[in-house]
C-alpha cells in the first residue's frame, strides 16, 4: 500500500494552516482550522492522484505538522 506524507504548516502572519506535499502534485490547500484542513487534504488526495495518473485504490496519508511561535516576556 502506497504511503503519502502531507505537511501542515502554519502560517502565522495569515492565520492559517497550509497543507502541501512533494508526493502529491498540485496539493496545496489551506484553512484556519486544522481538523478542517486534515478533512480537506483527505477529500482532495484521491481526486489528484487520479488526475495525476497515479490512481490508488487504498493508500495511506501521513500526516507531519508543525508550528512556531515567538512568545514575548
Amino acid at each position: 500500500m502506497a504511503e503519502y506524507q502531507v505537511n501542515f504548516l502554519w502560517d502565522e502572519e495569515a492565520a492559517v494552516w497550509i497543507a502541501a506535499s512533494d508526493e502529491i502534485p498540485g496539493l496545496v490547500l489551506e484553512s484556519g482550522s486544522l481538523d478542517a484542513l486534515m478533512e480537506r487534504v483527505r477529500y482532495t488526495a484521491p481526486e489528484l492522484l487520479a488526475l495525476n495518473g497515479q490512481p490508488e485504490d487504498d493508500f495511506s496519508l501521513h500526516f507531519l505538522s508543525e508550528r512556531r511561535e515567538l512568545i514575548s516576556c
